[in-house]
């Protein structure tokens, strides 16, 4: 629908118009701001219960877990990054990671300027996908898979060894347990997460985090030994529909897209994703 002359004013016109991402604009006023609200808690909640480090700016939240932690090391821009603030806010993220060791992830839902410069690699341009709350209905899982939900920490460390081996997370090979999620994090009820057993063995997970009126699906994985069987679309269902009444978001690899298309996602945009080693 084409909007009738005069019925879009511009912020220069009228400065009580937001462009939605300043920290006043409403958490509910767009799906991506959901998203990013979603995403940047499900970030942050369980690095802080680990004692991680997480920094909390108006245009970005950085969380550090101080060692291998796949993208729970991650940089979240809240807004557009300007080419004028790339020096101050790069300065800014390199003490952030001074110290430990681990990749760092970076996650705009806005192209950004050329980050190479400051030791980034741009990894590729993610779609984020969406599937609204109702039917389809699921199509029946596997019959030797059995689901459970993970609340206890030796079922916390095989979700680890899953998401480790299978989604692959190849830099969390040799660390501790629990480098990916601490076992304080299961306290947080907007966490949900499920482990997939074939005949008694492990060889599934996938993780939703259930927040500011959408559910977040992340870490679905499958052992390769598995694949082929049902597995993943199964663990994705279970997390797609942590809450059925809320839309599900997930960002999308182009291999899985077609996937995710075929349970009743849609792409919405394209983020863009940097990785930097430590210095």
């Amino acid at each position: 629908m084409t909007p009738r002359p005069g019925s879009i004013r511009s912020v220069a016109s009228d400065p009580a118009l937001l462009a939605g991402w300043e920290p006043s604009a409403p958490v509910g006023d767009t799906l991506l701001r959901r998203f990013l609200h979603n995403w940047t808690e499900s970030a942050a909640a369980p690095v802080e219960a680990a004692a991680g480090r997480v920094l909390r700016r108006d245009d970005l939240v950085a969380t550090d877990r101080g060692g291998p932690a796949g993208f729970f090391n991650a940089v979240l821009l809240q807004r557009p990054l300007a080419v004028e603030d790339t020096v101050e806010v790069a300065t800014a993220l390199d003490e952030v990671y001074a110290a430990g060791t681990g990749e760092v992830w970076l996650f705009s839902a806005w192209p950004t300027p050329d980050l190479s410069a400051f030791g980034w690699v741009l990894e590729g341009h993610p779609p984020l996908m969406m599937r609204p709350p109702g039917p389809p209905a699921p199509p029946p899982e596997p019959a030797r898979l059995a689901v459970e939900g993970v609340t206890e920490a030796g079922a916390l460390r095989e979700f680890e060894r899953v998401c480790v081996d299978g989604y692959p997370l190849p830099e969390l090979a040799g660390a501790p347990a629990f480098s990916l999620l601490h076992p304080s994090a299961l306290s947080d009820p907007r966490l949900r997460l499920w482990l997939g057993r074939l005949d008694g063995r492990a060889v599934g997970a996938a993780m939703a985090f259930v927040d500011a009126g959408v559910v977040d699906v992340t870490l679905v994985a499958t052992l390769p030994e598995a694949r082929g069987r049902g597995v993943g679309t199964a663990m994705t269902w279970r997390a797609t529909l942590a809450d059925p009444a809320l839309p599900a978001v997930l960002l999308a690899s182009d291999d899985g897209r077609p996937v995710y298309e075929r349970m009743g996602y849609v792409p919405l945009l394209r983020f863009t994703a940097w990785r930097r080693s430590r210095p």
